[in-house]
């Protein structure tokens, strides 16, 4: 009998990507925040046919064009069907978005007290609309401490 490859959940970490302190002050927040999806996905999503959801995380914060060709050869090769970006502060846009016409993408962009992911999250939407590629917005609605690693009920929903 051959085995069936259930799509994943892609997790797409991204970094404000200016060195000298600033990426790498962000590089454990951001990466935990992709841990943090990760982990409420597989724990409440199931697949129609009742098998949990995998999900795979990027192996490096994506802070441009060469870390998202990466990520994206990384999904490519695990079978990932949709994709969360996640980011606590800004980053560039148009080189760290999900590029992919036909994979279904979400953003979360942390309401967070220092560096907040809003900037990003409406500049990535942005820069998907203008190339025809839809993508699903998350923001929370309650401002979070920048050490805060609880994802909100808004969110979670």
């Amino acid at each position: 009998m051959k085995k069936i490859s259930l799509p994943k959940i892609g997790i797409r970490p991204v970094i404000d990507g200016r060195r000298m302190g600033v990426r790498e002050s962000l590089e454990e927040q951001t990466m935990n925040m992709a841990k943090a999806t990760a982990a409420l996905i597989t724990e409440k999503i199931r697949h129609a046919c009742g098998a949990q959801v995998e999900c795979v995380i990027a192996d490096t914060c994506i802070a441009g064009m060469a870390e998202s060709a990466a990520c994206e050869e990384k999904f490519s090769s695990q079978n990932v069907g949709v994709t969360i970006t996640v980011t606590p502060c800004w980053c560039y846009g148009s080189e760290t978005i999900d590029m992919d016409p036909m994979r279904p993408k979400a953003i979360w962009g942390f309401n967070g007290t220092e560096r907040p992911g809003a900037v990003y999250l409406a500049a990535a939407l942005a820069a998907h609309s203008q190339k025809g590629i839809p993508a699903f917005s998350i923001y929370g609605h309650d401002v979070q401490d920048a050490d805060d690693t609880s994802i909100p009920a808004d969110v979670e929903e």
